[in-house]
């Protein structure tokens, strides 16, 4: 039997004004706690080179509550603020490991604000969830069942910028079935004129809900912009402003969620591109579409999906040349600007620049899986290159060949497509 993993479910409620006054109250002593144990921290080592831990900061805590000007932080659930300096703890280890910049302050003039509650801070029996320092339960619309029998192990409580309030609860739940194998694999190119192409010839459009909103959202933002600052008013009015743009982030994660899980059931394996979108984003010109777009989301979905269900994920590198080389004869063009839609190669084929982008990234991700997990393109040039393979390399900068440490030369690489990396589950 499978062991048991750890899901978070999370739900929308509903809270009484006792409730979100006793929670807004939690959210502030939690925010001042994190920033007074982050600025000790950071206070030690600049002026004595000492290491401040999670012990020490938790009695700092009680030292804190003892005093007149922080008795406050006694009034609400001790246990959030516990929680918080684990949390930074937790973003220390992560600098330290260079996986995560250093720890910033919470600032008050950021809405999102969440507290996380422990079992010993809260009651769940019948489906009522009872947080400490509450005497009614939360009033949670159930979207969906918990798993059978499952008891949360901790509870957050968060509300976002638009002023809704969620309750995630994280508990123990036995792994997804696999679905039944395939034999179909797929290649993705991802657009702005069309959100991805199919390499069965099928094109999504791109919905843009940013585009859609954006007169309400311009005409939202300029009432915010003349409101007094520190106003009711402005506060209605930003209020406003994040609604509009919490709508258009649900329809923009409600349709990629339908698309990759349409994917996931019917493809064993989704062979996708490796996009810097963070680079991509510098183009001024192509930001805000590139953003609403989302590609990074619909690759995080499709990678925890894909581990989920048991398919493969297969990511090619960023460098492979899938629209500028020819699906019928393996000819790579020297130049395709992106006004280029369609063009014919001297083989006489005519391509739809995203269709054969999609296949191209098909068959490479077909050779990776070939070669079985763990393929690594090679770094030094073996004998025998193939002319098409030489004239790619001479055709290419000299620059692009050096930012990724030149071109890989595995001989098992078809296509032109070495440059492929097979995504961890």
């Amino acid at each position: 039997m499978a062991p048991h993993v750890k899901r978070a479910f999370r739900y929308r409620f509903y809270p009484t004004p006792e409730q979100a006054a006793e929670l807004a109250r939690t959210f502030g002593c939690v925010r001042k706690v994190y920033n007074l144990a982050l600025a000790a921290r950071s206070e030690a080592w600049t002026q004595r080179r000492e290491r401040v831990g999670y012990n020490a900061t938790s009695a700092m805590l009680t030292a804190w509550k003892r005093t007149d000007e922080l008795a406050y932080l006694g009034e609400v659930s001790s246990v959030p603020l516990q929680q918080c300096l684990r949390h930074l703890q937790r973003a220390f280890t992560n600098f330290f490991a260079k996986r995560a910049r250093y720890p910033r302050f919470k600032s008050k003039r950021n809405s999102r604000a969440g507290a996380e509650y422990t079992a010993s801070a809260f009651r769940f029996r019948d489906g009522s969830l009872t947080l400490a320092k509450m005497s009614d339960p939360l009033d949670i619309v159930w979207s969906r069942p918990l798993p059978e029998g499952a008891k949360p192990s901790t509870v957050t409580v968060s509300r976002d910028a638009a002023g809704r309030w969620f309750v995630s609860l994280l508990c123990e739940h036995p792994p997804v079935d696999p679905l039944p194998a395939t034999g179909t694999a797929v290649g993705v190119d991802m657009g702005l004129d069309q959100l991805l192409t199919l390499s069965t010839g099928e094109k999504i459009a791109n919905p843009r809900h940013e585009r859609r909103d954006r007169a309400r959202l311009a005409c939202a933002q300029r009432k915010l912009s003349r409101k007094r600052e520190g106003s009711a008013n402005r506060m209605k009015a930003r209020f406003r402003v994040a609604r509009i743009h919490a709508r258009i982030a649900d329809r923009r994660r409600d349709h990629l969620h339908k698309i990759t899980t349409r994917l996931v059931r019917d493809n064993q394996t989704i062979v996708i591109e490796d996009l810097a979108v963070g680079n991509m984003l510098k183009n001024a010109g192509l930001a805000r579409a590139i953003s609403d777009a989302a590609w990074r989301e619909f690759r995080d979905l499709l990678d925890y999906k894909a581990g989920w269900y048991g398919r493969r994920l297969v990511v090619a590198d960023r460098w492979f040349p899938s629209s500028k080389l020819c699906s019928a004869c393996g000819s790579v063009r020297e130049k395709m600007p992106l006004c280029v839609r369609t063009w014919d190669c001297d083989c006489g084929a005519t391509h739809d620049r995203d269709v054969n982008a999609a296949k191209n990234l098909l068959a490479a991700g077909l050779a990776a899986s070939a070669c079985g997990a763990g393929v690594r393109p090679q770094r030094n040039t073996p004998g025998g290159l193939s002319a098409m393979k030489q004239e790619t390399l001479r055709r290419e900068p000299q620059e692009s060949r050096s930012l990724r440490g030149g071109r890989s030369q595995d001989p098992v690489w078809a296509m032109n497509a070495a440059s492929v990396r097979l995504a961890k589950p």
